[in-house]
C-alpha cells in the first residue's frame, strides 16, 4: 500500500540534530515535518526558523513546514526564501484574514500549498480553499504539543475529505497521536501520508530504519 511517512522533528533529539536527520534519511523517511509555533496561535513554542534552515541544508528530502502562527502572511517570505521548490507550507485558515493570499504566495514560489485543519474546524468552512491547496493536514489532536490523546470524532471529517479529494485534487495527511492502529484504519481508505512523532517513531529502543520498515509492512 502506497503511503508516505514524515518525521515530526520537534520530537527529535536536539543533542545531535545532524545525526537524527541522517539516521532518519538512512532509515527511509520520506520527508521532514517542521512545526513552527509562535506562542500565540498555539500555547507553546516549538521549532525556530533556524532549525528549519539547518534541516533544509542537511538533507535533500522534502520539508513539510507547518506554520502554527498568527497572520502567517506577515512572515511567509522568511520561510519561502529559506525553502526549496517542492517543499510544503501548511497554514491554519483561522490564523489569517485572507488565507488564499498567503497560499498564492506559496504557489508563486513553486512550493506546495497546504492547510492544516484543527479538530474543531469543519470541512464546510474550508471547502473553497480545497480547490487551491495540494495538501490537507488533518489534526487529530489540538495543535501545540506532542503526546496528546487522539480525538475520535476526527474520523468523520476524514471520510468527508476523502470523498472530496479526487474532485478537488489534494493529498490528505494525518497529524497527531499516530499509532499503528491509525495507519491500519486509514491507509486503506486512501490517506496519503502520516506524521510520525513520539507515539510511533521517536524515543524508542529501536533504530528508525527498523521502525519505518515495520510500518511499511503493516498488514491491512
Amino acid at each position: 500500500m502506497n503511503f508516505k511517512l514524515t518525521a515530526s522533528m520537534m520530537c527529535a533529539n536536539y543533542g545531535n540534530l545532524e545525526q537524527e536527520v541522517k539516521a532518519l534519511e538512512t532509515g527511509g523517511i520520506d520527508s521532514f515535518h517542521i512545526d513552527i509555533m509562535d506562542g500565540r496561535y498555539v500555547p507553546n513554542f516549538a521549532m525556530s526558523l533556524n532549525d528549519m534552515k539547518y534541516i533544509a541544508s542537511a538533507t535533500d528530502k522534502p520539508l513539510d513546514v507547518h506554520l502554527m502562527i498568527e497572520h502567517p502572511n506577515n512572515h511567509i517570505g522568511l520561510f519561502i526564501k529559506n525553502l526549496r521548490p517542492g517543499d510544503t507550507i501548511y497554514i491554519h485558515p483561522e490564523a489569517e484574514y485572507h488565507p488564499s493570499t498567503t497560499l498564492q504566495k506559496v504557489i508563486d514560489a513553486g512550493m506546495i500549498p497546504g492547510i492544516a485543519i484543527n479538530p474543531g474546524t469543519s470541512v464546510e468552512t474550508v471547502y473553497e480553499m480545497l480547490r487551491i491547496v495540494k495538501r490537507v493536514l488533518v489534526m487529530s489532536v489540538n495543535p501545540g504539543n506532542a503526546g496528546q490523546m487522539y480525538l475520535p470524532y476526527v474520523g468523520h471529517k476524514i471520510n468527508k475529505l476523502l470523498a472530496l479529494r479526487e474532485e478537488m485534487d489534494f493529498e490528505l495527511w494525518w497529524d497527531g497521536a499516530c499509532g499503528k492502529e491509525r495507519i491500519i484504519e486509514n491507509a486503506p481508505k486512501g490517506m496519503d501520508g502520516f506524521v510520525l512523532g513520539t507515539t510511533l517513531l521517536f524515543g524508542k529502543d529501536r533504530s528508525y530504519g527498523d521502525i519505518l520498515k515495520d510500518i511499511r509492512e503493516l498488514k491491512f
